[in-house]
């Protein structure tokens, strides 16, 4: 049998930023120079329901209440686009695809896309994840052997990276057009969602977001490369079987037309943004926790022991890994990849008793909500089983969002949470994580939630 839940007084809260009053919190941002807006949101941010961000030109509302998040989410009116700076940072990268349009384009994007992620399409790529997981071991064995630290942010990177291109290219990363662009995304990530806090509160809505050369020059560089991989797809013998020849016979059931060349590298630019780098955040965040707390690490031990009776973990035992998916679903809330979803007032509006003037930015922060006092009980502590299959019944509708809500939920959601419960499930079982310095670690929003500074670890080869 598993091990019985974890005694809340026994919870563990994996860091956070101290929450302080609007002023102190702007300070501490001036202070720390690192524009993390995680350190911007004050304590009062964590009880309102709606309410203004501090003070700044084009205004900023933080909406909290669930229904209203996703009414605004779901609005058919498309009277909240996505937001101007959002759309101004990842454009250079992803032009107008799924992630970053609205409207009548994003619906006619969905409807393509969403075939390539079926049940189906999803078992037939486990293969290639099992791969990519095989590949790594190997890579973690040599630096345990020897006793080697390593960057569990870099370790998560490269392995998710590696599974995106052997699932979406069928190419593993070592190849020189997949390391090319992996490479070239390290620096757009690291650079790209530098926020000015000057800029935030001073511009008025719609400003042109400038972009450093070196930022362009990487955005230029990955599209390069992903231009050549889909040329290889498109080539007359060509002979795919993956996502990305699924979104290439992909067509618009009104027009019976497909994606163009540009549009194509649109939207695999997409797969690559959301499919590695959001995925690379969660499973940073989990490692962090289970090397911190070994008996969570070993609940995870017995299920996989238990679902797999001693036979190699397939694609038909992760349905049945419920608290090993549990602790990335627990982790997605604490440290949900996406730490903010900005939505901008097309018009003016009005939400709730508030009046939205035209240009508001619109901020839902699924970090917010998901630490709502209102909606969670210990809201900061990390408690896997609050999404065990007899509890999940407690969560409060439109209160967990790490993938969206509604129709606009992501449309990799599966697929990344069949491949973090892998990940997990593989890695915890074949090794006893170390964290060095856990004191140091801290989150920060960058282009998704990261350490502020990339966490140490160590890794010892178990004996099974």
């Amino acid at each position: 049998m598993l091990d019985t839940p974890t005694p809340k007084s026994d919870l563990f809260v994996p860091p956070r930023p101290k929450s302080m009053g609007p002023l102190s919190a702007l300070l501490r941002a001036g202070i720390t120079g690192d524009s993390n807006l995680i350190g911007l949101l004050p304590k009062q941010a964590y009880t309102m329901k709606i309410g203004n961000l501090g003070y700044s030109r084009r205004s900023i509302v933080i909406i909290n209440d669930a229904d209203k998040v996703r009414s605004i989410l779901t609005d058919p009116t498309d009277i909240y686009p996505k937001n101007d700076l959002m759309v101004g940072a990842l454009a250079p990268l992803v032009g107008d695809s799924i992630f970053v349009s609205s409207g009548d384009t994003w619906r006619r994007q969905r409807a393509m896309v969403s075939p390539a992620f079926s049940h189906m399409k999803l078992s037939s790529a486990f293969k290639s994840m099992q791969l990519a997981v095989d590949n790594y071991e190997t890579i973690i064995d040599e630096k345990a052997k020897h006793g080697e630290s390593f960057s569990l942010d870099l370790a998560m990177s490269h392995l998710t990276a590696d599974i995106i291109c052997r699932t979406v290219f069928s190419t593993p990363l070592k190849g020189e057009t997949a390391q090319e662009v992996f490479n070239a995304f390290t620096i757009f990530e690291r650079s790209v969602a530098h926020v000015e806090i000057r800029r935030l509160i001073m511009d008025p809505a719609w400003s042109d977001i400038p972009q450093h050369d070196h930022v362009l020059d990487a955005c230029k560089r990955i599209r390069t490369q992903l231009g050549q991989l889909v040329d290889d797809h498109l080539k007359e013998n060509a002979d795919f079987e993956d996502i990305a020849a699924d979104i290439i016979l992909a067509e618009d059931k009104e027009t019976g037309e497909g994606f163009s060349r540009k549009e194509l590298i649109d939207q695999l630019g997409v797969f690559f943004l959301a499919g590695h780098e959001t995925t690379a955040s969660a499973l940073t965040w989990a490692f962090f926790v289970l090397a911190t707390r070994p008996e969570i690490a070993n609940r995870i031990r017995l299920e996989v022991s238990e679902v797999t009776q001693g036979e190699s973990l397939d694609f038909q035992h992760i349905r049945n890994l419920h608290f090993t998916r549990s602790v990335f679903k627990e982790t997605l809330r604490l440290y949900p990849p996406i730490t903010f979803i900005p939505r901008v007032a097309a018009e003016a509006t009005q939400i709730g008793n508030r009046k939205i003037k035209k240009g508001a930015m619109i901020m839902i922060a699924p970090w917010v909500i998901h630490r709502h006092h209102d909606y969670w009980e210990n809201p900061d502590s990390f408690d896997a089983d609050r999404f065990m299959p007899e509890r999940e019944h407690e969560i409060k509708p439109n209160t967990y969002m790490p993938f969206g809500l509604g129709p606009r939920v992501c449309v990799g959601a599966n697929f990344a949470t069949i491949e973090a419960t892998l990940i997990l499930a593989r890695l915890i079982n074949r090794y006893d994580f170390e964290v060095l310095e856990p004191e140091k670690v801290r989150p920060v929003a960058r282009l998704t939630t990261r350490p502020a500074e990339q966490i140490q670890m160590r890794a010892t080869r178990r004996q099974t």
